[in-house]
């Protein structure tokens, strides 16, 4: 169970690790609001973008040290013994 616990981690790290050094910035979209209710029941809800957007940007250092530990994780994970056998 930890060797798979480990791995799951390990690989995690690799993957996120790996994003990280290929996006340059995200920005996350908040949720649309409705601006006023329909006149009539023909009418569909006016959807307004709402101003809450966030944008991450990861460090300089985060995509390497992601990478590194996510690699050294996964070493770690061939060298626990198999459990159940």
């Amino acid at each position: 169970m930890w060797r798979a616990f480990f791995a799951a981690i390990g690989a995690a790290l690799l993957i996120l690790g790996g994003e990280c050094l290929v996006v340059e910035k995200a920005v996350l979209a908040g949720s649309p609001q409705q601006a006023a209710t329909p006149m009539s029941v023909f009418d569909e809800p006016q959807m307004t973008k709402a101003a809450a957007s966030r944008e991450v940007r990861p460090p300089e250092w985060a995509p390497w040290s992601l990478l590194s530990a996510g690699a050294v994780i996964m070493l770690y994970t061939f060298t626990l013994q198999r459990g159940g056998d």
